[in-house]
């Protein structure tokens, strides 16, 4: 009798214990998924609040391809898609956004006037690399310019600045409201120093007509006004068109330009340039350090594209 009862006793022991363990499984795992869901209320909080959308800039461009392709490449950007619409649109919502510190997501890049006007922005960490590292902006001219132009060929192959130099050039006409081209003039005139590297051993020329295609954006715009400062202090005469970066490598290619100093390699331009690349001449950078990626304010807080979450 007392052996039955032993075993009794051990059978019921035997069931609390399973149960208590059970219970604290349970408790456990409850409290592990409410970590997580905390954890990851913040991303999908901003992923809702922005209707899962990218704010970017005209279609086409580079960035936007580019952006287009981690939406692909991101899980995180499952159900997302980039609104394209225009450089300024973008940054209209930027500043609404910032003034308002709410959450947005934008294609950003450098160089560009928007990290001088809003300081405290940051690039989303990239880990599959989407976006590339630092770039540079290249000079390129269609074949047969340095037997045709040699002078406007060698000035274009010695220009060459700095990222804080462009940005310059940017916020200033921003802030001042200024034609771009009247800020860069201004630059010309007050970096002579810059202006003889540039024009050492160039030759003054009489009308030499030299046209130079770029895009429309501010970055290109003012190197292109820059440089055409440049060289009609030299003679030359010059005219810049402004175009879908698609034609800025196949007039160059067709020989229908002279020269273009707005092709960002080796990411963002790449498609362009592999397709085109034997019917030019490629003169190096003429500025480096130039950035693209995913940017949010820094009150936002995420740090990696992957902080994001799918819809």
């Amino acid at each position: 009798m007392k052996l039955k009862r032993f075993n009794y006793t051990v059978i019921i022991f035997g069931v609390i214990a399973v149960l208590l363990l059970a219970a604290c499984g349970d408790s456990n795992d409850s409290q592990a998924n409410g970590e997580n869901a905390e954890a990851n209320e913040g991303a999908a909080d901003y992923g809702e609040t922005v209707d899962y959308t990218i704010t970017g800039i005209e279609p086409g461009a580079g960035i936007s391809v580019t952006t287009e392709k981690a939406i692909e490449e991101y899980d995180s950007l499952d159900g997302w898609n980039v609104e394209l619409s225009s450089t300024g649109a973008m940054m209209t919502e930027l500043g609404t956004a910032i003034a308002n510190e709410e959450p947005i997501v934008i294609t950003g890049w450098n160089p560009h006037w928007m990290f001088a006007e809003y300081p405290d922005m940051k690039y989303l960490e990239d880990p599959k690399g989407v976006y590339g590292e630092e770039e540079d902006i290249v000079s390129l001219a269609r074949i047969g310019l340095e037997e045709d132009k040699p002078e406007a060929y060698k000035l274009i192959d010695q220009f060459e600045w700095e990222v804080e130099d462009m940005e310059g050039i940017m916020f200033e006409t921003q802030e001042t409201g200024e034609d771009i081209e009247k800020i860069a003039a201004q630059w010309v005139e007050d970096n002579q120093d810059r202006v003889a590297e540039w024009t050492e051993g160039v030759k003054d020329v009489d009308g030499v007509e030299v046209n130079l295609v770029s895009t429309p954006w501010d970055s290109e715009r003012a190197s292109s006004g820059v440089l055409k400062e440049v060289m009609e202090q030299k003679g030359f005469e010059v005219t810049v068109t402004d175009v879908d970066v698609a034609i800025v490598f196949e007039s160059l290619a067709t020989g229908d330009a002279d020269a273009t100093l707005a092709a960002w390699l080796p990411l963002t331009h790449s498609e362009f340039y592999d397709a085109y690349k034997d019917d030019m001449v490629d003169l190096g950078p003429n500025l480096s350090g130039a950035k693209i990626g995913l940017v949010v304010p820094k009150y936002m807080d995420i740090d990696s594209i992957e902080d994001l979450s799918p819809r």
